[in-house]
């Protein structure tokens, strides 16, 4: 194994460099290529445990610089059983065909040995596995097993993404299906008032099909002063001057089904946007029937707001990048709590990454499968947070025309996160305290009792202990929310996660723009590493695409951006000073002035690469950086140098 003569390191960086931007089915390909060609092997594969028939199904198979799609197989009497059955590494470092002689796949795969691992979730279940094999002797290498654990680590983290992006997705189909099965009639309308869609119930009242309904104008199934109403209420609603997306039609509408007849219904209109084009949908109900549907497609309506958002946010969401040791106790810290009920509360500047580490949290907890709902304190008016929180009956205010489920009920059995908690008011502190205790509250307005079971995760950007100190947050409510206290570090001392997190943004708005754009210089190296960067992780993401947005001919260009560094300023001034004209170099011109200065650095730090003496501290670029650039450029330790 380690062929090629790497070491443990690069070859996690090697297959860290061919994965970081993948995800889904794309990841686990990118992985087992990567994962052969670094460490030697003929093949290597990724799979997925179907318990019920005791089959191992590949994600992804490369074998002879080769994928292998629709690849199945019965792990009886095969190498794959006991790391399945067992949950444990397994590795024949040769003679595995006379080992397991009754496996075909084997012979024709020319195997000799085998190496496998088990990928599971966070309660220990198998979901899969990771594997390995090669037509010559493997020997046993701590190093590369290593490596192996790593890579089956990421492989089960990104198959359980995948289970929780589908029981999403299952959840909504289901909703659809609880949609359409509503004895209330439920009809979408485009921005011209022409029908989308209709549930099952809207056919039955209107005598049609869905296929002769959809396509017509609504107006064609009610007489002329039903559908000037409804044309005139559309209006209404677009301009929004009530501030509510939706309204109840005073005195319901009069619809004409097939045969003509004509049906009384209550009715309520409400607007929405979808990439910005407006839609409506009308509620319908026959006025003999009882009001208890209505209520429930409302709450489903509201689930499946939030489900999409969380959808959404899944699958924008990029990797965690990191190298520094701060971010690496950080994870580490996660891996600790994700698998338990405990409280946890993330401190940190703003920016800084927050509400992604609360994300991986709830994606590694046994909640994964329910919704993480979040909630951002510091954006809902005071008077509406209690409401937000436990929602409210009918009634219970004005404005309150319907009844709406709270932020909790949404997240019972998943999680809520509690963004900038620091900011609640103290009164409403209190109430949240008795849910945090109780698992219990009552609606706004109501006399009921609500129980929810939901996981608590909070993150401030404020001194919690300091506001404490001035009566300004509940001191038992800090106690209860600072059960296990994560504090993710600002960019500034995250070192060279700095050009890790700019790189990867420079190659992500690069693909998104259509640009082709150079490696990241030197110079913007001393303006990434210089600066302070208060914004953290987000300002440096805006200062990136930014840059994309305005560079020419595929160069960064960060001065108009960045606040000069001190050390560079005095630099450029010099040179100014020095020379009054403006001379333009050629390519192979910058190329060789990058490599004296390489070489001159090197020469000061007695050719040593790292450390504080090294040339790539007196150049202000990380160490591999400048071994990248060496190479690139043809630079060699001279004869007789150690």
């Amino acid at each position: 194994m380690n062929g090629h003569g790497m070491n443990s390191d690069q070859t996690i960086i090697k297959i860290m460099e061919g994965t970081s931007s993948k995800v889904g089915i794309d990841f686990f390909r990118s992985l087992v290529k990567n994962l052969a060609e670094a460490l030697d092997v003929h093949g290597a594969w990724v799979t997925e445990y179907l318990r019920d028939c005791r089959r191992l199904r590949a994600l992804a198979l490369w074998l002879n610089d080769n994928y292998v799609e629709h690849y199945e197989y019965d792990i009886s009497g095969t190498p794959c059983e006991p790391v399945v059955e067992k949950k444990c590494l397994v590795h024949y470092s040769e003679n595995v065909v006379e080992l397991y002689p009754h496996d075909p796949d084997l012979k024709s795969m020319n195997a000799v040995s085998y190496m496998g691992v088990p990928l599971t979730d966070p309660d220990g279940a198998v979901m899969g596995h990771l594997a390995i094999l090669d037509n010559k002797p493997m020997p046993q290498r701590p190093s590369a097993e290593a490596v192996f654990r790593i890579f089956a680590a990421r492989a089960g983290a990104e198959l359980c993404r995948i289970r929780a992006e589908r029981s999403i997705v299952e959840r909504e189909e289901k909703i659809a299906l609880l949609i359409d099965s509503a004895m209330d009639a439920i009809i979408e309308l485009n921005k011209d008032l022409i029908i989308n869609r209709v549930n099952r119930s809207a056919v039955k009242i209107l005598g049609a099909g869905a296929e002769a309904l959809c396509g017509r104008q609504i107006a064609d199934w009610m007489p002329k002063e039903s559908g000037s109403k409804l044309s005139r209420l559309t209006v209404e609603l677009r301009q929004n001057k009530s501030g509510r997306p939706y309204l109840w039609i005073p005195g319901g509408l009069i619809l004409q089904n097939l045969k003509g007849e004509s049906v009384p219904v209550e009715a309520s209109l409400s607007h929405f946007k979808v990439k910005g084009e407006s839609y409506f949908s009308i509620i319908l109900r026959d006025i003999r029937e009882q009001l208890i549907a209505e209520r429930k497609i409302d709450t489903l309506a509201h689930e499946a707001e939030y489900l999409k958002e969380e959808l959404e946010k899944i699958q924008k969401q990029g990797p965690v990048l990191y190298r520094s040791e701060k971010m690496h106790q950080v994870m580490t810290a996660v891996a600790q709590v994700a698998p338990t009920d405990s409280t946890a509360l993330i401190c940190g500047e703003t920016g800084t990454g927050k509400e992604l580490i609360a994300r991986i949290i709830h994606k590694a907890s046994k909640r994964s499968a329910s919704p993480m709902i979040r909630v951002n304190c510091a954006a809902i008016p005071s008077s509406l947070i209690e409401s937000e929180f436990f929602g409210h009956e009918k009634g219970a205010f004005t404005g309150a025309i319907n009844k709406r489920e709270g932020r909790f009920q949404l997240a019972d059995r998943g999680t809520i996160f509690l963004d900038e908690v620091g900011e609640l008011p103290l009164d409403t502190q209190a109430k949240l305290l008795r849910v945090l205790q109780e698992g219990e509250f009552e609606p706004v307005g109501g006399s009921r009792t609500v129980k929810v079971d939901v996981r608590v995760i909070a993150a401030t950007n404020r001194d919690l202990k300091k506001d404490v100190a001035q009566g300004k947050f509940r001191e038992d409510l800090y106690y209860r929310l600072d059960v296990f206290p994560i504090t993710v570090p600002p960019l500034r001392e995250r070192g060279e996660d700095i050009i890790l997190l700019a790189e990867f943004f420079l190659e992500k708005y690069a693909r998104e723009l259509g640009r082709t754009m150079a490696p990241l210089t030197p110079e913007c190296y001393r303006y990434l590493m210089d600066y302070n960067w208060p914004g953290n992780v987000r300002e440096l993401q805006n200062v990136i695409e930014r840059a994309v947005i305005m560079s020419r001919n595929g160069e960064l260009r960060l001065a108009s951006l960045i606040p000069v560094p001190e050390t560079l300023s005095d630099s450029l001034s010099n040179k100014s000073e020095s020379r009054s004209d403006k001379v333009v170099r050629s390519v192979n011109e910058l190329k060789e002035l990058e490599r004296k200065n390489i070489i001159a650095a090197l020469e000061r730090a007695s050719w040593k690469v790292a450390g504080n003496d090294g040339a790539a501290r007196i150049l202000g670029i990380p160490p591999t950086t400048l071994s990248s650039r060496m190479k690139a450029l043809g630079i060699t330790r001279p004869h007789g140098l150690r």
